[in-house]
């Protein structure tokens, strides 16, 4: 069994978020990046599939060479080989075109992902990567099982719950619930150095998509408190001011 990973490279949670070239670009001055949580979550369950030699795992990240730490990492908490595309994942068909094309090169019983990144929670990669390969697509799965030739998977909806079966190769972008990420420890740190990782050419194709502008939100305002007991004075202004009543 052969199973691909899509590993975004994302700032930290904790980053404070600035841009540049008049709010064009985001501002990676200064911003500690990682693994992208719900991929962790996704790769951790890659491993757990093929434990005991029942396959190999491969992690990709479409980024340019200051991603390869991420990558490291990823080839540290289990992952066999790593891939990255030379190139900067400018929109969601950009990228998943990139990883469909390496992913045809390569004889893939699944590729999994997170449901989203949690850079711009775009949740798109997974369903263009399933188009572009013309095999199913299982968004934000939260069980995944394989008896080698059939995968079950659980996703949530509303009211319930949905089981999918699948037999054959497909894509799906995991949440919470299907594996607790792993923690590297001093070994897979060590044996993350001298793991391979291959750096492919990305494949040139038109752009159809281009951010225009990115925007923080407003600061917060000021804060008026109302005594508990003028009432009258909390709805007035809620009238007057807020105008949402």
């Amino acid at each position: 069994m052969k199973i691909l990973v899509c590993i975004s490279n994302v700032p930290d949670t904790t980053t404070k978020i600035t841009f540049t070239n008049d709010n064009t670009q985001f501002n990676t001055s200064g911003v500690q990046f990682i693994v992208n949580p719900y991929d962790e979550i996704a790769l951790s369950r890659a491993i757990e599939l093929c434990e005991g030699g029942k396959g190999t795992v491969t992690a990709i990240n479409v980024g340019d060479s200051s991603t390869d730490p991420t990558i490291r990492k990823a080839l540290a908490i289990g992952a066999d080989d790593a891939v990255r595309i030379n190139a900067l994942p400018r929109d969601a068909y950009f990228t998943a075109y990139q990883i469909a094309e390496y992913a045809k090169t390569g004889d893939f019983n699944m590729i999994l992902c997170g449901r989203e990144s949690i850079d711009y929670n775009g949740a798109q990669v997974a369903a263009m990567v399933g188009e572009f390969l013309d095999i199913p697509s299982i968004s934000i799965i939260k069980k995944l099982d394989y008896d080698g030739t059939t995968a079950t998977l659980e996703r949530e909806i509303e009211g319930g719950k949905e089981v999918v079966s699948v037999t054959g190769k497909f894509i799906a972008s995991c949440a919470e619930g299907v594996a607790e990420p792993k923690i590297p420890n001093m070994r897979g740190i060590m044996s993350a150095r001298t793991k391979p990782l291959q750096v492919v050419e990305a494949v040139e194709i038109a752009e159809v998509a281009k951010v225009v502008k990115f925007e923080t939100p407003a600061p917060r305002g000021t804060v008026k408190q109302v005594p508990a007991e003028e009432a009258a004075k909390l709805i007035d202004l809620l009238h007057t001011e807020a105008k949402v009543i």
